[in-house]
């Protein structure tokens, strides 16, 4: 009779679920990778012929003791599960690989009731920490230290390219303000999913924006002089100009990575609506906005469009980058009618004549972010 073992967790390496795995004698391991546990838990059943999964709250019920092989099952789950927030959602990612066949089992392994001492001897935590658990426990640290290392690059290096640009007089001060406005946000975003599954990935991404908010701030005060940065994001060349909409936009950009992340549609929405919805909508008014809205004389037809437009396609465009890489599960038809309403909201709201009250890198986030909350319930 052929018997396998079932290890749930996502810190297990397979080098300690083999030497595990052969210390019990089983033939078969299967490492389940779950990430997203739902708050009663995940408990696995199995038979010699298949595993059933469902949410299932841990604790028996009196007078109804949980079987052998379940209470294998929930003591493995107990010592491998590390996650300490819950997602919505649950990804599972299933390796199974064949050991050598053990040596003869013992006569009590063939009884229908073995022994429970052996199992719980033999999978308690040992004295030493093994060197794969070491791996396996920095392996996710150095992975987001390094992308958030290449992230800080990259816009570093965003900036000086529309810098020079400008210096070079190949593109117009404006233009270049508003394309670093575009594609910061949107390439912040893209590169989220190169940062680990653990629950500190958000906070190394987080570190992006707030390096540069903290450069704003000094060069905003004038502590330091930086004037390719300031022709670069700021309107009239007023180093003050960065303490107010560039601020805002990348205090959005890290409320967006701590709260939300990949977890929800919700950020991603948002920072498609501040960056390609209301930086295209300026780059198309100021071009062809001769026809300005009754209610606002500052605001085009052209660019309200445009922004509708263009906000609603990069929302669809980033929300199924993540679906592809497996973040999201959508049903489409009713998603592009959701991501229309928030399109539609964001662009009634930038229209609005109360850019001198509260500036748009605050309004249009905030509110795609309540009414996309509203839409997906999360």
């Amino acid at each position: 009779m052929q018997t396998s073992f079932f290890l749930l967790g996502t810190r297990i390496s397979l080098v300690r679920a083999e030497e595990v795995s052969t210390a019990l004698g089983f033939d078969t391991v299967v490492r389940v990778d779950a990430r997203g546990f739902a708050a009663a838990g995940i408990q696995a059943l199995w038979n010699s012929q298949m595993i059933h999964r469902h949410q299932t709250n841990t604790k028996e019920t009196p007078g109804r003791p949980l079987p052998k092989r379940t209470s294998m099952a929930l003591l493995s789950c107990t010592l491998t599960l590390s996650h300490s927030s819950l997602r919505r959602h649950v990804h599972e990612y299933t390796t199974t690989f064949h050991l050598s066949p053990p040596p003869s089992p013992p006569p009590h392994w063939n009884l229908p009731n073995p022994p429970v001492l052996p199992f719980r001897r033999l999978v308690s935590f040992p004295p030493y920490i093994p060197r794969s658990s070491l791996i396996s426990a920095t392996t996710p640290l150095l992975q987001d230290a390094g992308a958030t290392a290449t992230v800080l690059a990259g816009a570093y290096s965003l900036v000086r390219t529309f810098d020079t640009l400008t210096q070079r007089n190949l593109i117009q001060q404006s233009l270049s303000r508003k394309l670093v406005h575009i594609l910061s946000g949107l390439l912040f975003a893209a590169c989220w999913p190169i940062f680990s599954t653990s629950t500190q990935a958000r906070c190394f991404a987080s570190v992006v924006p707030l390096v540069n908010c903290l450069r704003l701030i000094v060069h905003g005060f004038s502590l330091v002089t930086d004037e390719g940065l300031i022709k670069s994001v700021t309107r009239e060349g007023n180093p003050q100009e960065l303490l107010r909409g560039p601020l805002y936009y990348v205090l959005i950009l890290i409320l967006c990575a701590l709260v939300f992340w990949r977890e929800s549609p919700t950020g991603v929405i948002s920072l498609a609506m501040m960056c390609g919805g209301d930086g295209v909508a300026d780059i198309i008014g100021r071009r062809f906005g001769s026809l300005k809205l009754p209610y606002n004389q500052h605001k085009s037809w052209a660019g309200s469009i445009s922004m509708f437009i263009c906000g609603f396609l990069i929302s669809i465009g980033m929300l199924f980058y993540y679906s592809a890489l497996g973040y999201f599960q959508l049903d489409w038809t009713w998603t592009i009618q959701r991501v229309a309403l928030v399109a539609l909201v964001a662009t009634v709201v930038e229209s609005l004549p109360i850019t001198e009250v509260v500036d748009d890198n605050i309004t249009v986030p905030l509110v795609s972010m309540v009414v996309s909350m509203l839409s997906f319930g999360y």
